[in-house]
């Protein structure tokens, strides 16, 4: 019977199907996000596309992506990841593919009418990395958690390396709009992927029972879908204050708010960066832009596969986990030395680490797995998504602002640096010691 178990074991490997569709669909999601850098400068000129109010235009999308994230935590805990992620799929698809459309009005109106779209299509995205936390925290135990969330958060990295000379192309052979609608089209076939391939771990055509139980037993919270839509409803003040009253969890919702500042420049203002200060073309930007998110694909799964192995040989959960956030935060402010250099070569090299460092660092989404009480997954994912995205309000504005009234990105890129310092005072004297946070009957009912 041992033996017939152990081969059982061997058959299925279902939980890396499941990040790789993870993996996949989060890559698309932040294509989606860094489609409108890459597309401005071909816009027309009617559209008036001053730095400042570019900065307007990406505010849009952070605004609403932040102000959608609590919501989208309590209808995941209450409807489950596959339903309430699916339709999130679907919508941000059909709104990438009226974003091109929208190129055909007027011209005075085609800014007001993509400002608006994208305010839907943040909207639409909020489940998306919430989603991801939860279904991690479902099909890995806790000591291959690491890895497979470094392996969805990284798809931020490779999102710009594999979509960037996509879109440089299509926009230099079509123009602007084509890179949206091939956004459109993309999602159409990803929907099919992925309501016939994720499910619940119980609930999975394809799994053994001893994968399922593996995964039980090293910590998988296998039930969190079970049953979702007779759950309680998590989506209350009462547990935003209970989060709230953790300190480790602060710190880490503050942490997750400067390393995403990190990620929303790269994604953003980094491609504007190389075409207006470094004087690239659009096909030269798009093929520079994949060196850095090379670099910070690798540091992500990197930065997984450490804090496993550190939390392997013995390492306690919280050296495991902080030691490459805070050292990889350290890498990410040699930004600064972009400043100085004059040779593009250099200035990739320089940005090349800095994007390594933040790939790093990037462990929030596996404290998230990590700490989160029972029952309120989605909940604590999309209050630390919240926090970590108003980086998505404020920075494209904060750099917006200096760009505008320096007409230079020095500034800019001191203050990337100095945010990635202040993520290291975060995960270091705010956070103190990670663990799951285990909520008494009363605190769990209020």
């Amino acid at each position: 019977m041992e033996n017939h178990t152990l081969a059982e074991a061997r058959q299925t490997r279902i939980r890396y199907l499941i990040i790789s569709i993870l993996f996949v669909v989060s890559c698309f999601s932040f294509a989606d996000r860094s489609a409108i850098s890459q597309a401005a400068a071909s816009m027309p000129k009617e559209m008036n596309l001053s730095p400042e109010r570019m900065g307007y235009l990406l505010f849009g999308f952070g605004w609403a992506y932040a102000l959608g994230q609590l919501p989208s935590g309590g209808l995941l805990d209450r409807f489950g990841s596959k339903r309430v992620y699916g339709i999130s799929i679907v919508l941000w698809s059909i709104f990438a593919f009226l974003t091109g459309l929208a190129g055909y009005g007027p011209a005075g109106a085609v800014f007001t009418v993509i400002f608006f779209l994208r305010l839907l299509s943040g909207l639409a995205q909020s489940p998306v990395f919430p989603g991801n936390g939860r279904i991690v925290a479902a099909w890995f135990p806790t000591s291959e958690r690491g890895r497979a969330s470094a392996i969805f958060n990284s798809s931020q990295y490779f999102a710009l390396p594999i979509f960037a000379p996509i879109f440089g192309g299509l926009i230099h052979a079509a123009g602007w709009q084509s890179c949206f609608w091939f956004l459109g089209v993309l999602g159409a076939g990803l929907t099919v992927v992925w309501f016939t391939g994720i499910y619940g771990v119980k609930e999975h055509p394809r799994i053994s029972q001893s994968e399922a139980e593996f995964i039980e037993r090293g910590g998988g919270l296998v039930n969190t879908d079970a049953r979702a839509g007779a759950k309680k409803n998590t989506l209350t003040w009462a547990t935003v204050k209970v989060l709230l009253s953790y300190r480790m969890l602060v710190g880490v919702y503050i942490g997750q708010y400067c390393i995403t500042t990190l990620t929303w420049f790269f994604l953003t203002w980094f491609p504007l960066y190389l075409a207006q200060a470094r004087h690239m073309s659009v096909l030269k930007v798009g093929f520079a832009a994949a060196v850095p998110g090379l670099c910070g694909g690798f540091g992500g799964i990197l930065g997984g596969v450490i804090s496993d192995r550190l939390l392997k040989s013995g390492c306690s959960l919280s050296f495991s986990r902080k030691a490459p956030i805070m050292v990889g935060m350290a890498l990410s402010m040699t930004i600064i030395a972009c400043n100085y250099a004059s040779a593009q070569s250099i200035m990739l090299l320089f940005m090349s680490i800095s994007f390594f460092g933040k790939g790093i660092g990037a462990l929030g989404w596996t404290v998230v797995s990590d700490t989160s009480p029972q029952g309120m997954i989605g909940m604590n994912g999309a209050l630390f998504n919240l926090c970590g995205n108003m980086a998505g309000v404020t920075t494209p504005l904060i750099i917006g602002y200096i760009v505008e009234k320096t007409h230079s990105y020095n500034g800019a890129l001191i203050f990337v640096a100095l945010i990635a310092f202040c993520a290291i005072v975060s995960y270091g004297p705010i956070v103190g010691e990670i663990k799951r946070i285990e909520l008494n009957p009363v605190a769990s009912a209020s």
